[in-house]
């Protein structure tokens, strides 16, 4: 699977409607850790088909990333049925992430 750019116009349906989990990214292009966890979350997302991947840039869709109180990126949050199961900030490991699904 491929990660979806998330906007606030699909945010919705995109992440909260959906029903399986939802590895939100959230990050910018200025953002150096982001750019550098950005192929890992691609890996991640051509390898399961279990969750769907999705990427949230906090300049654009600052509304979402203020909903959410992000104050520092690369923040990924999984969310589960509409709602936030984990939450991690900072560059992680791609083991890591993959145990947060």
């Amino acid at each position: 699977m491929k990660v979806i750019e998330v906007t606030s116009e699909t945010f919705e349906n995109e992440v909260l409607k959906c029903d399986k989990p939802v590895v939100a990214d959230f990050n910018a292009d200025w953002c150096g850790p982001c750019q550098m966890l950005k192929p890992i979350i691609e890996q991640l997302a051509e390898e399961r088909d279990d969750a769907k991947f999705v990427s949230i840039n906090v300049d654009d869709q600052s509304d979402i990333a203020a909903d959410y109180g992000i104050s520092s990126i690369p923040c990924i949050i999984v969310f589960r049925g509409g709602k936030e199961s984990a939450r991690s900030v900072g560059l992680k490991p791609k083991t890591e992430i993959a145990k947060m699904i």
